[in-house]
């Protein structure tokens, strides 16, 4: 959420604050409240995987509704077959036999058929809610791992016939990898590695990842051919090749400059070449005899997600793009998907803010500019996904998803640099503001999959100092931040990361004095909480509402509960505008008047969202202070002449 606005308008009430936090419930303004539409909020063409059948590459978007399947031709560099799926949201998986390529996708977990001659697809089988990869045996039958049941299965084209080899390894929730030969099955597991080796008669099962790994996170790339098998672990940026005629004593291979993900993997059956490409520098490297050789990057931060070798050629399918090698000088040409036929579509978006001159709304690979005076949009490419944005001056900071890097960037979109990144196993940025007092930007995160202990990050914008404060909100992630004169209030959260277990029973809210970095108070306000979506200081009280729809106000000074209340049955996001203390569930936008005594009135401002939004529910306020921005179904839209608070 942009607070901003809020730290504004709580300077202005400076030590009045505590006396009108009782006011009289909220009256509405001359006329009715406005909702104007800015069209799609985010559009993007962004995809995660591909396969070559035939001379086409094959890819498929996410995030984006429908479902489109392209068709890429190399020669003419264009999009020339397209067909839309009915149901998933997108696809981390696919294969193909012969002419018949198989999709796998999630929510729900879906396994289309596409007879890439007929263009006919068909759905064929569900496995779950998510399937992450999949794979084809020698014998013409096609394997899935899926999420978040860990597991693996199998289907039979000819006989249509599904099985189910349960669990990878009890506990675990992702099969994020898979490969097949004859008579195995290997299935990549996280988010604590395992490489299990699974007979397909008999569904005997094997850990055959050595030791020394078992504290990476995921086998999250595996890529097999004839006895060779190459696996990529993570966050170390690790692989590993396998002979599979003997699995235990696999060769290394690292690579260098600190990447933690190997996100592609392929070997040349020909020659036995292993091409891998790498995050977070977006690196192609060539493993050949015992030799590991860079041969350059598309672009800073490219995610490769496939790699085709065809003699002398090598291409890769990119987040939104087609490149081709060239060997000889050792340069990349790539292709814009979106430019080549396969046009940008709404997206679920991820982030937003308000600047004086535009609005901003992030989501895959990108961020979408809302120019306000020409009502126009344009987008700004990133690689990552913004998950806080915040205005400062002339800048917004964004905090990045993955690896919890740190970028800045001016209100039209230009001047994009990464100036920092948090460390610490943190991957995911969930909440952001600014102390202006001190110069401060405050980040909250959520640990990398599988480990424990959020942090509060501290960056200060005046000397460039990081600090990284883990584990502030004892044994959880942090959800949610705000500041006010000089204390920062952090939402904490039970799940500490994907893939791992609570430890405490209920989550807790912490105060903490950032000039000594010392907690001040915590405090569980109320019973059961499993995360606190997010909290705000409002008028001398602090505000936090809850992932169950309920809402807490606070004595900032010392935690103690004031009021509660129910304002829904799921997350909210707060924000405060000239005329009052306003939020949104995605189904509605409503606004919070304090009374006297008791528990605040929450009254409906704008209903009938249907918000299709990547996360948490998003609204902000106008620079100005006097309109709120949100989403609406997958629309930008603007919601003015708001009721006041008297």
């Amino acid at each position: 959420m942009d607070k901003r606005f809020a730290r504004r308008m709580l300077g202005v009430l400076g030590i009045c604050a505590l006396l009108l936090s009782v006011s009289a419930p909220a009256g509405a303004g001359p006329g009715p409240v406005t909702v104007d539409s800015l069209g799609p909020a985010s559009a993007v063409t962004s995809t995660s995987v591909a396969e070559q059948v035939g001379d086409r590459i094959w890819t498929v978007t996410s995030g984006v509704s429908p479902i489109q399947v392209g068709a890429f031709d190399p020669v003419t560099r264009t999009v020339d077959r397209k067909l839309t799926l009915p149901t998933g949201a997108g696809a981390w998986a696919m294969t193909h036999l012969g002419t018949d390529l198989y999709v796998g996708l999630y929510t729900p977990g879906d396994l289309y058929r596409i007879d890439t001659v007929s263009g006919e697809a068909t759905k064929v089988a569900r496995f779950g809610s998510f399937i992450w990869s999949i794979a084809a045996t020698p014998d013409g039958k096609v394997v899935a791992g899926t999420y978040p049941d860990g597991a693996v299965h199998e289907y039979d084209p000819a006989t249509g016939a599904t099985r189910t080899y349960g669990a990878a390894v009890a506990g675990e929730q992702y099969v994020r990898s898979i490969a097949a030969d004859a008579t195995t099955i290997y299935a990549g597991v996280g988010t604590k590695a395992h490489l299990i080796a699974i007979d397909r008669v008999t569904g005997e099962r094997r850990d055959v990842l050595p030791p020394a790994y078992a504290d990476r996170t995921f086998v999250a790339t595996l890529s097999l051919s004839g006895t060779k098998l190459a696996a990529g672990l993570s966050p170390t940026g690790t692989m590993l090749v396998f002979d599979t005629t003997d699995l235990s004593d696999p060769v290394e291979v690292q690579t260098p400059g600190g990447d933690q993900y190997v996100t592609a993997i392929t070997i040349d059956g020909p020659t036995g070449d292993v091409y891998l490409g790498t995050r977070p520098s977006g690196t192609l490297y060539r493993y050949s005899g015992s030799t590991l050789e860079r041969l350059g990057s598309p672009y800073d931060g490219a995610y490769f997600n496939r790699i085709f070798v065809d003699g002398p050629t090598v291409r890769a399918e990119l987040t939104s793009q087609v490149v081709e090698y060239d060997a000889g000088t050792g340069t990349f040409t790539g292709t814009d998907l979106g430019q080549a036929g396969l046009p940008p579509a709404p997206e679920q978006a991820m982030g937003i803010a308000a600047t004086a001159t535009s609005v901003l709304v992030s989501g895959k690979a990108g961020i979408q500019v809302h120019d306000l005076a020409s009502g126009t949009s344009t987008r700004t490419f990133l690689p990552g996904e913004a998950k806080t944005l915040t205005p400062v001056g002339r800048d917004v900071y964004l905090g990045v998803y993955t690896l919890a890097r740190l970028w800045s960037m001016k209100p039209d979109g230009s001047g994009l640099d990464e100036f920092g990144r948090i460390g610490h196993e943190q991957t995911r940025p969930t909440d952001a503001t600014y102390d202006a007092r001190s110069r401060t930007w405050l980040i909250s995160t959520e640990p990398d999959y599988g480990k424990y202990d959020g942090t509060l990050t501290e960056q200060h914008l005046d000397t460039g100092r990081l600090e990284v404060h883990r584990g502030v909100v004892p044994q959880q992630s942090v959800r949610s931040v705000a500041t006010h004169e000089g204390v920062a209030y952090l939402g904490g959260a039970t799940r500490n990361s994907l893939g791992t277990e609570p430890i405490l029973p209920e989550a807790t809210i912490v105060a903490f004095d950032q000039r000594r970095n010392r907690r001040l108070w915590e405090v569980a306000p109320l019973s059961g909480a499993q995360s606190y979506s997010d909290v705000v200081v409002y008028r001398g009280r602090l505000y936090a509402t809850t992932d169950d729809g309920r809402l807490a106000v606070l004595d900032p000074r010392t935690g103690r509960v004031l009021a509660d209340a129910v304002i829904g049955t799921g997350q909210s996001t707060l924000t405060i505008a000239r005329s009052g203390l306003f939020g949104t569930d995605s189904k509605r936008v409503f606004q919070v008047v304090p009374r006297r005594s008791g528990p605040p009135a929450v009254t409906t401002v704008v209903d009938g969202l249907g918000a299709q939004i990547y996360g948490f529910p998003l609204i902000t306020t106008s620079h100005t202070g006097d309109a709120l921005y949100t989403i609406k179904g997958r629309d930008l839209v603007r919601i003015g002449n708001l009721p006041r608070q008297k």
